[in-house]
């Protein structure tokens, strides 16, 4: 009886091209988190104090880098329909001009983090030598910014076309050097922190390199304001859904920087985690965009629903896995990052909560790739934001009445819960489903 789902789960027509698409995904998916892993573990062995500061520096980074994913996401949905619709010239033109908009963007959140980066730190609820740290590795950081942003446009382009072999080859090369320089900054030269931050910079301007090279021979034009349009439209409400997402991430962080450096370094932990095994679950995700987008362009609505079912089955098993392996070594994984004993006893206040949302977490995350496959960015905007407006006040209710580290966390489950209802609703729906070269 039990062998009867598994059964089921491989049964789709469905699911061959899906493993094609995802597998690699995962790998490059993989490879940015587990960078922070190690790049976590490696700064978690300095101190509490070091770990901390980059708790707070990782968080702000990652808001400003995430909230420009539509580079990715709104490039591999568009480009996805028109290498659906057979307009492959048209494709490489917006991977293109993403590439354009990528090198304005970095750019300017190279300005933007070098110099307002110890108030950003201050903002976070960093104090003294914690706030010191956090602002020099964002001030080193920054000088990596344009190059992650012509990554992430290039990955979006690879991504429509169903070109998943070379990022992940690129992102796993400049990943490996990383480690290795940070190895060799952090421990060999001594120079603490700021040695990891260097390590990343020079692994990003690598990365953001490699991936320019493989669209000058895909194809390549000037800056035409006239084809940014589109990709700014679903670029702008995917950035405002990533804006409301992470902002309840910055309220995570900026809550238990007050309560206390050791809640703050748990949650690093955990978050970090959370982060890498989500992504993890997302490479269906974006198996889901591409598969989704292509049949759409292609005029086949009913596929693009039944590849959709599929992948929220997939995602949701894959979570449930995932919540049972953390269970089961939740004494463990904290002792990998840090031996401070209060550490540890604030990660295992909330790890059964942790391992518990990952099969939700994998619906959430297919349900996201679907939408943005689709191109119903919107729709996903102000979802994300009602999910936002019930988390916040969680979180600060945590601070007020001394709920701790554990307060904060059902206010992310709280959050989750939120985004399945209103996305799974629109999936039900199929609104969504919308065929055509264009999403409209």
């Amino acid at each position: 009886m039990r062998r009867r789902p598994l059964t089921t789960l491989a049964a789709s027509p469905h699911d061959r091209e899906i493993l094609r698409l995802a597998v690699p995904a995962l790998g490059a998916l993989a490879a940015e988190p587990l960078y922070v892993l190690v790049d976590t573990a490696i700064v978690g062995h300095l101190g509490t104090t070091q770990l901390a500061s980059l708790a707070v520096a990782a968080t702000v980074l990652g808001t400003g880098f995430t909230i420009f994913n539509f580079l990715t996401w709104g490039t591999t949905a568009q480009v996805a329909r028109l290498h659906g619709a057979g307009l492959e010239g048209e494709a490489a033109r917006v991977g293109a001009q993403a590439q354009w908009l990528s090198l304005v963007i970095g750019a300017a959140l190279l300005v933007v983090l070098f110099a307002l980066a110890s108030p950003l730190a201050a903002l976070m609820g960093a104090q003294g030598e914690v706030a010191d740290g956090a602002t020099t590795y964002l001030r080193i950081s920054a000088l990596g910014a344009p190059a992650f942003m012509l990554a992430s446009a290039g990955q979006g382009f690879l991504r429509g076309i169903g070109e998943l072999r070379t990022p992940l080859v690129i992102l796993v090369a400049a990943h490996s050097a990383n480690v290795v320089l940070e190895l060799v900054f952090v421990y060999g030269f001594g120079w603490g922190l700021a040695g990891s931050a260097w390590g990343t910079v020079i692994a990003q301007l690598g990365m953001g390199t490699a991936f320019v090279a493989v669209q000058l021979r895909a194809g390549w034009e000037r800056p035409v304001a006239a084809r940014m349009r589109s990709l700014m439209r679903i670029g702008s409400e995917i950035a405002g859904r990533s804006t409301a997402l992470l902002a309840a991430y910055l309220v995570a962080s900026a809550v238990l920087a007050r309560i206390g450096a050791a809640s703050l370094a748990a949650h690093q932990i955990a978050f970090q985690l959370f982060i890498f095994l989500a992504l993890v679950l997302d490479a269906l995700a974006i198996a889901a965009q591409i598969m989704v987008g292509r049949m759409l362009g292609a005029g086949d609505a009913a596929g693009a629903r039944a590849v959709g079912g599929r992948m929220i089955a997939w995602s949701v098993a894959l979570g449930g896995v995932f919540g049972v392996v953390l269970l089961a070594l939740g004494d463990v994984i904290p002792r990998a990052f840090t031996s401070d004993p209060v550490v540890i006893a604030r990660a295992h206040e909330i790890w059964w909560l942790f391992a518990a949302l990952m099969p939700v977490n994998g619906a959430v995350f297919a349900l996201d790739g679907i939408l943005i496959g689709a191109g119903d960015t919107r729709f996903l905007m102000w979802g994300t934001l009602a999910a936002a407006a019930v988390y916040v006040p969680v979180a600060l209710l945590a601070l007020r009445e001394g709920w701790g580290i554990a307060g904060v966390w059902w206010g992310l489950a709280g959050l989750i819960a939120m985004r399945l209802a209103t996305c799974g609703l629109r999936f039900s729906s199929a609104r969504w489903a919308l065929t055509g070269a264009t999403a409209g």
